[in-house]
């Protein structure tokens, strides 16, 4: 049902849970006895094959676990569209703690993922990731972000946060007018401030 575990963005004082799926589907998360909704004015979306539910960071810090819900479309209608049943699978989660933080950052991956998954396994556990721009070569093909979360996946497992920024390679290729859709971003912006743990970030975008 799920292409990658999610990957959990730090945006200002949210979490951005991002997923990609196999299937047109909708798509919730819920923390404790709350559902948080993928859905565009409203309109629970279905067509895009990558899912964003913002949710308070303090919610999830607090809770420690969170659970992805996806609906498989059988068939969509203009009224009462059919579905299957809810599919879930909870994951556990670990806030960045005050002391003692270990980053692992990346950049300049340029499309590659196995090497700088290795380059990781010297470097022991970690309690969030950086990804600082360049991950993807350009974005000629949404195939290319498909790489950002493949790293995510196999670093954080859904279970610890991440952080993007991006490059001056991203916004190049037939694709780069949709960055925004694909990467975590505040009020449509790719700058912004974040907090985890003890650290505060600026990501800066010139």
């Amino acid at each position: 049902m799920l292409k990658t575990s999610p990957a959990v963005f730090a945006v200002h004082n949210t979490y951005q849970i991002m997923v990609s799926v196999t299937r047109e589907s909708l798509f919730f998360v819920k923390i404790g006895d709350k559902c948080y909704y993928d859905h565009s004015n409203g309109i629970l979306r279905s067509l895009s094959p990558l899912h964003r539910v913002t949710v308070p960071m303090e919610e999830l810090d607090n809770a420690g676990e969170y659970t992805i819900c996806v609906r498989p479309l059988i068939e969509r209608k203009s009224y009462f569209t059919e579905t299957e049943d809810v599919w879930e699978k909870t994951f556990k989660f670990y806030p960045v703690p005050e002391n003692n933080i270990r980053a692992y950052h990346i950049s300049d991956a340029h499309n590659s993922v196995t090497e700088p998954i290795k380059a990781s396994e010297t470097f022991g556990d970690i309690d969030f990731l950086i990804l600082n721009g360049d991950v993807i070569e350009d974005s000629s093909n949404p195939s290319k972000f498909m790489n950002i979360y493949e790293i995510c996946s196999r670093l954080t497992k859904g279970e610890k946060p991440s952080v993007f920024s991006r490059g001056n390679h991203d916004l190049r290729g037939n694709f780069a007018e949709k960055f925004a859709d694909y990467t975590p971003t505040h009020q449509g912006n790719t700058y912004y401030s974040f907090r985890i743990g003890s650290i505060w970030g600026i990501l800066l975008d010139c």
